[in-house]
């Protein structure tokens, strides 16, 4: 598997970070985890094979996530990329995504529904075993919205993913990524978080301590993460395993 990361930042307008989604490579297709609305011109930014995208998992429906997949269903429509495609492109997520589609669908009579190809959307209960792309996948609800969920990926080689998503501290994500191949763990902010639905560095380097994995991103980020030096505040924490620190563009081989 090979991450890219599209937007390691938040819904704060950066020059460097974009908002939340990561195209995930597979042995059995491609996967975009989240789709804020410059995902769709960040994909295309990186040379991604866009038109035959498999699967799309949104996570939440905080605009920094998902607004952008509308926006992508409006382009496919239309897009030369994807007027011969006939493969089924397949959405998942939380209860609630195809109505909130249908929602905003109907508000522009956009026809979202109405694509070239097949479409199917997918809507996942917490600690449902799904196959996505050929891949073993269960979702955990995380105390971040009423919908959010993260997102647990195991290949046939077994390797192993873990897309927490926007969360608050909880102990039940060291379980859920317990010695994964690669975490990607929301990080929001350095110290002193102003919300209980996001964590801060010393929440997440504990969970990653718990977890285990062989390696750790540490995602979206404010923009109180440019005032600080990364490596150094991960070195006063004592990392027992590599923690990257998210940046879009950046490829990471699983």
């Amino acid at each position: 598997m090979k991450l890219t990361i599209l937007g390691s930042g938040t819904s704060v307008f950066h020059p460097k970070r974009s908002s939340s989604g990561y195209w995930l490579e597979t042995p059995g297709g491609t996967i975009l985890l989240d789709c804020a609305a410059s995902v769709p011109h960040r994909m295309a930014q990186e040379g991604l094979n866009w038109g035959e995208l498999d699967a799309i998992w949104i996570s939440h429906f905080h605009l920094d996530h998902f607004a952008g997949l509308p926006a992508f269903l409006f382009g496919t429509k239309h897009a030369p990329e994807t007027q011969g495609r006939t493969k089924t492109l397949t959405i998942f997520g939380p209860k609630g995504l195809k109505d909130l589609l249908q929602k905003v669908s109907d508000a522009g009579e956009y026809k979202l529904f109405e694509q070239p190809f097949p479409l199917e959307i997918r809507e996942v209960e917490p600690l449902e075993n799904i196959e996505i792309v050929g891949l073993h996948a269960t979702a955990m609800k995380t105390p971040h919205t009423e919908a959010s969920l993260g997102l647990h990926l195991r290949s046939a080689d077994d390797k192993t993913f873990v897309f927490t998503a926007d969360t608050g501290f909880t102990d039940v994500i060291a379980s859920f990524a317990r010695r994964v191949d690669l975490l990607l763990i929301e990080c929001s902010f350095v110290a002193d978080k102003p919300t209980d639905i996001h964590i801060q560095l010393d929440e997440a380097m504990f969970l990653i301590g718990k977890a285990e994995p062989r390696r750790a991103v540490l995602t979206h980020l404010y923009p109180e993460w440019d005032e600080v030096d990364f490596a150094e505040q991960i070195k006063n924490h004592s990392p027992r395993c590599a923690i990257i620190e998210a940046s879009d563009g950046l490829v990471i081989e699983v």
